[in-house]
């Protein structure tokens, strides 16, 4: 995966992404739901995470407190020395990574924690969850992240004209 080319095709084609969100909320919950479900498979059977990894590359999940007591175990130490040693609090207040790439992301960009890894990194990129209508904001976000989002996205423009 090119994820330079990547970095720039998504930063190109976000205006014109952010005009399709528009007309997505206009779509039936349901359907949109539905849509996105078969994008997503559709999109996954032909896009290997493990070739990218962009998203463990350049972003941090919001990590849980039951994702860090999970970690903690995992790795052998006390949820506190864990947290004093991965993470810090966002402007918002979660728990987020103190640096990118993600600390357990292997050369051959495999997780070295994968069976234990944090919620968020389990459901990324959010594109097969009930409620798409809620997550409209972030899965237009992920468009600069992921590139199967990006092509979800890509689909979706031809699929949902005005």
């Amino acid at each position: 995966m090119d994820l330079a080319n990547f970095r720039q095709k998504s930063l190109s084609d976000y205006s014109h992404n952010k005009k399709l969100r528009v007309r997505l909320r206009k779509v039936k919950p349901k359907v949109l739901d539905e849509r996105f479900a078969a994008a997503h498979e559709e999109q996954f059977e032909k896009i290997d995470c493990l070739d990218c990894a962009n998203c463990c590359k350049t972003t941090s999940p919001i990590f849980l407190q039951i994702d860090i007591d999970r970690l903690a175990k995992k790795l052998r130490m006390k949820s506190s020395e864990f947290i004093d040693t991965y993470l810090h609090r966002d402007e918002e207040g979660d728990f987020v990574l103190n640096s990118s790439p993600c600390p357990f992301l292997g050369e051959d960009n495999k997780c070295f924690v994968y069976e234990s890894r944090p919620k968020a990194c389990r459901e990324y990129p959010h594109t097969n969850r009930k409620n798409m209508h809620g997550i409209l904001g972030l899965t237009l976000k992920n468009t600069l992240v992921c590139p199967a989002v990006h092509e979800i996205f890509q689909d979706f423009s031809k699929e949902f004209r005005k």
